[in-house]
């Protein structure tokens, strides 16, 4: 069954701020920049109740995010613009009639912080404590689970995997091992997904091109087990290509050196599915 979902930009801009929902709920996200939180002296609707999370995003690094929960975000978020410089953007969840109370959102947060955590997309090093569930009546509990449920959707409709948790036996898995590497994962809308466990190639062969954003993932995204390099959580790359260049520290095209199960290629699944 399809969705609809509309997007408004508040003041015609692509890249400032704007509010999106899917039509018949009540959530309702905001999107807002860093640059652009003067919208907020002219929005009553963001001074209720609301869950929220700042993004900050390094290509050279992995992402940071903090996320959290207040009555009122118009005001929190004047104290994360002095004391938190890494986010570039917030996403601000409310209800459209309004009717969220203080413990909704703590619930919210309850349960979003242990998703994310167990998803590993994000650095979450400010969220320091998990939190305790608020004592919310059981009819309720079942409404904020719905609404987070819309939560995580609308997340990801913007192209941000905080919560996304893969299933690999939904997906078709691919192997490569170059250059002493063994590395599994699959390909699907958002790009190439290297699966966490996969072991990496330590370095680099001189004539990688971008072996120092290479040298920084491989600081942030693995750990040493014994004398292998392995990767601690999913990460995503944005072509096959670039992932198999991670994956074994050399030039690659990775339409060929991915190969499923049965010794076929990426490209031979993907590229030929339209002939």
């Amino acid at each position: 069954m399809g969705k609809t979902v509309t997007t408004y930009l508040i003041d015609s801009d692509p890249k400032g701020a704007q509010y999106v929902f899917i039509s018949n709920k009540i959530c309702q996200m905001f999107i807002i920049p860093r640059s652009d939180l003067s919208i907020l002296n002219k929005r009553s609707d963001l001074q209720t109740p609301a869950f929220y999370i700042l993004l900050g995003e390094d290509e050279t690094t992995k992402p940071k995010a903090y996320i959290g929960e207040t009555e009122n975000f118009r005001e929190r978020v004047k104290d994360h613009d002095y004391k938190k410089t890494f986010w570039q953007r917030a996403l601000v969840f409310i209800s459209k009639d309004s009717a969220m109370t203080k413990a909704d959102v703590q619930y919210l947060e309850y349960l979003a912080i242990p998703m994310a955590k167990k998803a590993k997309h994000y650095s979450l090093d400010e969220n320091k404590q998990t939190p305790n569930a608020p004592n919310l009546p059981e009819y309720q509990k079942d409404n904020m689970n719905e609404f987070f449920e819309d939560i995580m959707f609308l997340v990801s409709f913007i192209g941000c995997n905080i919560f996304d948790i893969i299933k690999q036996k939904d997906k078709h898995l691919f192997y490569t091992t170059g250059r002493g590497c063994n590395a599994k994962g699959f390909y699907d809308a958002s790009g190439f997904t290297v699966l966490k466990e996969s072991i990496i190639a330590k370095d680099s062969v001189p004539s990688l091109h971008w072996r120092e954003k290479r040298a920084k993932l491989l600081k942030e995204y693995t750990k040493e087990k014994g004398d292998q390099l392995v990767l601690e959580s999913d990460k995503i790359f944005a072509s096959p290509s670039t992932a198999a260049d991670f994956c074994i520290g050399s030039s690659n095209n990775g339409w060929i050196v991915w190969k499923d199960e049965k010794g076929q290629t990426l490209d031979a699944i993907y590229r030929k599915q339209l002939e």
